[in-house]
């Protein structure tokens, strides 16, 4: 296995890249989410690539502009297009042998591919957890929070905590009702999900079940009738860090990578 370190060129700026290089055709693109650097939250992604190339896949990370080591301004996830088209250009030109690449992102990383990894070349995507509810003062999606609390409904402990504060089930059950009834799709949620489904089989969404993204996700899913080939990882952590979770995530992403 050989990585590389290399440069180049997105509007104007430069951008930062590493391959994991390795003879196979099919070929992964990581994109990061939020501000994450390419080597990913404790390194995962770095990990990941590694261990992938090493079974013979080439993989190609990158810092998007104004994150990490590229130039520029910052511009979030979603004035991203430019540079996801320029690192699959560049990925292909320094790995010629690869036929067929799939993407491969977290949360908003997962939403920019949905939205415009066809056009960056992706024959395949893989999105975990993909961002589809801005929450406001940052708290966790209404689906989330419905969810945390009917989980302990179930706890017969709640139900005591719920008696002994003087707190009214009927009450509490009526504010569950109105957090569901906020949960009007935005413009963000139906430009994703449709995305999403216009990938067909081609599209696998893994989700943290225990993650407040992916449960937001999952729900907007269920109401809109989009049901693509899902795998769930039983994780409550967003970016898959806890015991057993790297091995998770890479055993879903290898089933992608090969398939015919």
């Amino acid at each position: 296995m050989n990585r590389r370190h290399l440069t180049f060129e997105c509007a104007g700026e430069t951008l930062l890249g590493t391959i994991d290089e390795a003879p196979g055709t099919t070929g992964l693109l990581i994109v990061t989410g939020g501000n994450e650097i390419r080597a990913g939250a404790h390194r995962a992604m770095a990990m990941l690539a590694a261990r992938l190339a090493s079974a013979g896949t080439p993989v190609f990370r990158y810092d998007r502009r104004g994150v990490g080591d590229s130039s520029g301004s910052n511009r979030t996830f979603a004035n991203a297009s430019e540079d996801l088209l320029a690192a699959a250009a560049t990925f292909r030109a320094v790995a010629p042998q690869v036929s067929r690449l799939i993407g491969f992102g977290n949360c908003d990383a997962a939403t920019s591919l949905a939205w415009w990894g066809n056009e960056a070349g992706c024959n395949s995507v893989v999105l975990a957890n993909p961002w589809v509810v801005e929450s406001a003062a940052n708290l966790p999606p209404p689906a989330a929070i419905k969810a945390h609390y009917l989980a302990q409904l179930q706890s017969p402990a709640a139900w005591k905590r719920i008696a002994t504060r003087g707190l009214s089930p009927a009450k509490l059950l009526r504010g569950l009702k109105r957090i569901a009834a906020r949960e009007e799709a935005t413009d963000l949620t139906s430009r994703t999900l449709e995305a999403i489904a216009r990938w067909g089989d081609r599209a696998t969404v893994i989700l943290a079940r225990g993650d407040g993204t992916a449960i937001a996700y999952a729900d907007a899913a269920r109401r809109a009738g989009i049901f693509p080939r899902t795998i769930t990882i039983d994780t409550g952590s967003h970016s898959f860090a806890r015991p057993g979770d790297a091995v998770a995530l890479e055993r879903a992403i290898r089933s992608v990578l090969s398939a015919p």
